[in-house]
């Protein structure tokens, strides 16, 4: 059943549950919300997805998961970890999209600094980066905020510009 994966001051992440459809299906399909990640996404591929998503929550280790605010039980945002491979080596990457009505309330830190802890204490993991669009300000400060360094500019499969930002648990 749907549990919770970590929680914070004022957020839940959570496993994805069939509820949860039309609001991610909305926030990947905003041009705002995915402006720094690729633009938004086809409102029925992202229906399906998240369906069979929600049909098996446990399919994958790292995924992105919903983001429920406390005091209204609204999901705010999909938020998470997900393997990469950077430069020919595997890489954990925090991830933090987050609805238009929830940006400047300080949840993109909160929850970014929830999952390093979570990878850092929980699950072991010894290094989570950042790939930030070089245009993303806002972005750039969540990773600075939460520890994380300007490592390198890599080009991304397609020719995409990004910009690595690392933290180690060392250094956490």
């Amino acid at each position: 059943m749907c549990h919770t994966l970590l929680e914070s001051e004022r957020l839940i992440l959570r496993h994805q549950q069939a509820s949860d459809t039309e609001s991610l299906v909305d926030l990947w399909s905003d041009p705002d919300v995915t402006r720094f990640l690729g633009g938004p996404r086809d409102r029925e591929r992202l229906r399906k997805a998240f369906e069979e998503t929600a049909a098996d929550p446990d399919a994958v280790q790292y995924d992105l998961w919903p983001v429920i605010e406390k005091a209204t039980g609204k999901l705010v945002g999909h938020c998470g970890l997900l393997d990469k491979e950077v430069d020919g080596r595997p890489e954990i990457e925090v991830t933090y999209v987050l609805a238009r009505f929830a940006w400047g309330k300080g949840y993109a830190t909160e929850i970014a600094q929830a999952l390093k802890q979570h990878a850092f204490e929980t699950l072991g993991i010894t290094r989570l980066i950042a790939l930030i669009e070089p245009e993303n300000a806002a972005s750039e400060r969540v990773a600075e905020k939460i520890g994380m360094r300007f490592e390198q500019d890599v080009i991304r499969p397609g020719g995409a510009v990004r910009k690595v930002y690392t933290v180690e648990r060392s250094s956490a």
